[in-house]
């Protein structure tokens, strides 16, 4: 092993985020490549990214409980149930997110990103809420933490002049 072949400590390794950014932009691509009649990224609308998201369910690993199910809205089922696997809602979440940074990255207009498309939009509220009350779980939106304010260390003051 020469040095040329140990990496450079400037060069750094893609985040485990970017790894995952590329691959999910390269399995929307084979998506498109795959679609019938194939789908330039151009022609992309918000529509074909629904067609992928539903595509994904067949994937899932999440019990989503459909309203005559006996489990439906109890967040511990207590037995097995036919109910389907989707994917889930956090999942999607980030997905999009990741796909809709990729678009950008890879040339992409802000304004004509599919992935931003208030279908898309919609879609995940919808989906949110469904899995919501399947599970009996009701989805609160995460407030903002406050960074707590920095305490700062200071030595004691001496008493003011005259104070005995």
């Amino acid at each position: 092993m020469s040095v040329s072949d140990l990496p450079s400590p400037s060069s750094t390794t893609p985040s485990r985020y970017e790894n995952q950014k590329r691959r999910d932009w390269n399995t929307f691509g084979q998506y498109l490549k795959n679609h019938r009649p194939p789908l330039s990224l151009s022609r992309c609308s918000g529509a074909h990214v629904l067609e992928f998201l539903r595509y994904l369910d067949q994937f899932g690993k999440t019990k989503v409980h459909t309203p005559i199910c006996p489990f439906y809205g109890h967040p511990n089922p207590p037995a097995p149930c036919p109910c389907p696997l989707r994917q889930a809602w956090g999942s999607l979440d980030a997905l999009i997110g990741r796909l809709r940074a990729a678009f950008e990255e890879n040339g992409g207009k802000p304004e004509a990103n599919p992935f931003g498309a208030r279908a898309v939009r919609l879609y995940l509220r919808e989906v949110r809420d469904l899995q919501s009350k399947a599970r009996g779980i009701s989805y609160e939106k995460k407030k903002r933490k406050r960074p707590p304010q920095q305490q700062i260390q200071s030595l004691p003051l001496p008493p003011p002049a005259g104070a005995t």
